[in-house]
């Protein structure tokens, strides 16, 4: 069974695609979309020597040596152009996943849809991505064992976002008022004001343009958050009304 975090990835899979999972741990991902279906056929990829016995470890407990095929190497370099519709990428930090696209250009062409699962630096991924010729499709949160975690699906095209700071907290997440969405927010904001703190402590001018950058993004977050609290209580209320007509 998968975790909530890899079933909200697995849920934005079209059927019928080849997807890689890289950066696979134990293969539970590529196992579950190739076990039920999903996925014909599968490609996995793992850097260090332990996860990557682990990993075949399981693909054989399932018999699916001839569906999944395990690779080791370091990124997308294991893989040729063209031969996933699919990568995926979770588990791992932002600056990570763009360290890792950005050095495979050829398979990153030829790749049809990212589905990316960052644990830091989410807005610098977003806007990577914006930046280089994809579009944010859509996106999701989902709360695991008390920690929230995004998740981005893009595919080539433009991104058009009114408001770049959008990309900092997810313009889809915005679009579809998301239920977490709120929560999400103020996380994020808790953790500018726990940077502030600490530079609030230097004199260097450095930490004094760093801090007026964070009071700025600490604003514009309380917009957002007073926008969607606003509009959590209108569906609410819209709800409410449904219920009593």
């Amino acid at each position: 069974m998968l975790t909530k975090r890899l079933a909200a990835v697995a849920a934005f899979v079209p059927p019928g695609a080849v997807v890689a999972d890289v950066g696979t741990d134990h293969a539970l991902l590529p196992v579950y979309l190739v076990e039920s279906g999903i996925c014909p056929h599968a490609i996995a990829t793992e850097l260090n020597d332990g996860p990557y016995r682990h990993a075949f470890a399981n693909i054989c407990r399932y018999g699916l040596e001839e569906k999944i095929s395990l690779r080791q190497g370091d990124g997308l370099a294991p893989l040729c152009p063209g031969e996933a519709d699919v990568v995926v990428l979770a588990g791992m930090g932002g600056r990570s996943i763009v360290r890792i696209l950005s050095s495979s250009p050829e398979v990153l062409a030829a790749t049809r849809r990212l589905i990316l699962q960052p644990m830091t630096d989410v807005g610098e991924l977003r806007s990577w991505l914006a930046d280089n010729g994809w579009r944010l499709v859509d996106e999701d949160l989902v709360e695991e064992e008390g920690r929230l975690y995004p998740v981005i699906v893009a595919e080539p095209g433009r991104e058009e976002v009114s408001d770049p700071f959008l990309l900092e907290v997810g313009p889809r997440l915005v679009e579809k008022g998301h239920p977490l969405l709120p929560d999400y927010l103020e996380r994020l904001k808790a953790g500018y004001e726990k940077v502030l703190g600490a530079l609030s402590c230097s004199c260097r001018p450095q930490a004094l343009a760093k801090a007026r950058e964070i009071i700025k993004k600490i604003s514009r977050l309380e917009e957002v958050l007073a926008l969607a609290g606003s509009d959590r209580c209108g569906d609410s209320r819209n709800r409410g009304g449904a219920g009593t007509a």
